[in-house]
């Protein structure tokens, strides 16, 4: 399958490859490229069980932090509390542009949240969802500066959630059965 409006680098590594963690692993790299961001990753979840983890993530320098799971863990009981966006995925609402973590909406963004657990400056919250349950979000996102998301980088990222929202339930269910 081809996406129209998908940059030809994702589009080769989206349509080139069947393995979720082959396709994962090379998709993050090239939409970092992509977007110009400073790190890409995606967190992957259980709606049944709310066991989650980022299994899957690229930064462009060794200085931007990091985020990774090696193990599933339970997502907190206050998670939708703290975080809106979070919240907003759980609905399975559209996903979100922030282009400015110092000046978004708190009923859209907890900055204070955000600073404690992320750092970053802007950032998209892309919501995989499938059959009315959030399966996970991928989230590119920049350090330091803001950043305005343009019409085309949208485009992309509503594709390439559209294309990976299957492979990432594929991924779940086949490592947490």
């Amino acid at each position: 399958m081809n996406y129209q409006n998908i940059y030809p680098e994702i589009n080769s590594i989206l349509t080139s490859h069947q393995e979720a963690d082959v396709i994962f692993s090379k998709l993050l790299p090239a939409l970092g490229e992509f977007l110009k961001c400073d790190r890409c990753f995606l967190y992957l979840r259980d709606p049944e069980t709310r066991l989650g983890r980022v299994p899957f993530y690229w930064v462009r320098t060794s200085d931007i932090p990091v985020v990774y799971d090696e193990s599933w863990k339970s997502e907190p009981s206050s998670l939708e509390d703290e975080d809106p966006m979070f919240a907003a995925a759980l609905r399975t609402e559209p996903s979100i542009f922030i282009e400015d973590v110092e000046t978004a909406d708190p009923k859209v963004l907890n900055r204070q949240f955000e600073q404690e657990n992320f750092g970053h400056r802007a950032l998209i919250h892309a919501h995989l969802c499938q059959d009315g349950q959030l399966r996970g979000v991928l989230q590119p996102c920049v350090f330091g500066q803001p950043r305005v998301w343009s019409q085309q980088e949208k485009a992309v990222i509503e594709e390439v959630v559209q294309a990976i929202t299957p492979l990432a339930v594929t991924y779940v269910n086949s490592v947490l059965c």
